[in-house]
């Protein structure tokens, strides 16, 4: 193994907590941890500590005006606009600071790569993608992501390509980034006619002078793992081998798993693995081994957010963990003790079977007229043939 990953983790930044009975709870990332912790994941690794994002740097991608109501919103107490203050976006105390320490977290991360420090670095705490120029939205102050891309292509990269594994679209980045040919934004998400934010169609394709560079493969409700791992080897390998970026940025969140309350996806956590082993294999062959991860949604905060960002960190550190791995009883002991009702997985998988069936330009299911679709609306814009399996 090279240089160790880079792994970003403060428990300061469990206070992007939008509280109450919010579905964006904190305790997710700190089982997660305490997960990785007690499996060995971490053993060795110096977990690196965010500083707050400066103004500056959150006006990469977000105005000013909007900064300065994220900061007034906890004193103002009444509606502030600018989508906080909503039942998605409540308005809770040290709001800008815990959301810039989000934002300084997945710069942090990107600074590490850039500097070449380290390939790969993970910040499970990111992945605010929903987060607009001038609005709060889908529980996302501050779109971190965004911020972390435009950062890095003002520090050496000539181009970068984001993939957002997310149930729900990456509208924020898309929309950073739509007439910005550096950028390749490709997002797999539940169809947008059934899931918020209601955005993500194929014919989302980038502004005039981008076409191609904004890829939305939109999942029909209850796509299980083979369908969503064939959809994605049939749209991405070829766009990433074909626009060679400097950099991988994902979006990882878990809420495409079929225990999730939020949506109607129904992946398991071995198929989340799966999919982060495919990331970190094509960072190495199209993105020269750089790989910058982060979190994202995922509200079965007990059973699945945790197992599978520890897959996720552990892929990021080369310290794959075998899918029948135990879960540590002190681990099991503690959660328990949080919620006495919880029915427990007893290992690190849902022992289900991820593999898939390649498309062959038929349709014979339901994702593959998603496939086709997709690849007649983006491959011509990249010179690939749309119809030909091997492109």
């Amino acid at each position: 193994m090279g240089t160790p990953a880079a792994v970003v983790w403060d428990p300061a930044l469990l206070g992007y907590d939008l509280g109450g009975d919010h579905p964006f709870n904190p305790v997710r990332l700190e089982l997660t941890i305490e997960l990785a912790t007690q499996l060995g994941v971490l053993d060795g690794v110096e977990l690196l500590r965010p500083e707050p994002a400066p103004d500056g740097e959150i006006e990469r991608v977000h105005d000013a005006e909007y900064i300065a109501a994220v900061k007034e919103a906890p004193m103002v107490g009444w509606d502030v606009g600018h989508g906080l203050g909503t039942p998605d976006n409540p308005v809770f105390s040290n709001m800008h600071e815990a959301t810039s320490l989000v934002v300084g977290a997945s710069l942090l991360a990107a600074q590490k790569i850039a500097s070449g420090t380290t390939n790969r670095a993970v910040n499970i705490a990111g992945g605010l993608h929903h987060a607009m120029r001038d609005r709060a939205a889908g529980f996302c102050v501050y779109n971190d992501c965004a911020v972390a891309i435009s950062w890095l292509l003002d520090n050496g990269a000539e181009r970068v390509a984001y993939i957002d594994v997310d149930v729900h679209h990456g509208d924020g980045t898309q929309a950073a980034f739509y007439n910005d040919p550096r950028v390749l934004t490709i997002s797999l998400h539940q169809s947008p006619m059934t899931l918020f934010p209601g955005t993500g169609r194929v014919t989302e394709l980038g502004g005039p002078d981008a076409q191609g560079t904004s890829v939305n493969i939109p999942l029909p409700p209850f796509t299980r793992d083979p369908a969503w791992q064939r959809a994605f080897h049939a749209v991405v390998p070829s766009l990433l081998k074909e626009f060679r970026p400097d950099v991988l940025v994902t979006q990882c969140g878990v809420d495409t798993h079929e225990e999730d309350p939020l949506a109607e996806l129904y992946l398991s956590v071995d198929g989340h693995r799966q999919t982060y082993r495919t990331l970190r294999t094509l960072a190495d062959e199209y993105a020269g081994g750089k790989w910058l991860s982060m979190g994202g949604g995922g509200y079965q905060l007990l059973r699945v957010v945790p197992r599978s960002w520890t897959h996720l960190i552990a892929t990021v550190l080369d310290r794959d963990i075998e899918p029948s791995t135990p879960l540590p009883h002190d681990w099991v002991n503690n959660v328990q003790r949080r919620a006495p009702n919880a029915i427990l997985p007893r290992t690190m998988t849902d022992e289900t079977d991820v593999s898939f069936e390649p498309w062959d330009g038929t349709v014979s299911e339901p994702v593959d007229s998603v496939i086709r679709d997709v690849r007649h609306a983006i491959f011509p814009l990249h010179g690939l043939d749309p119809d030909d399996p091997r492109d």
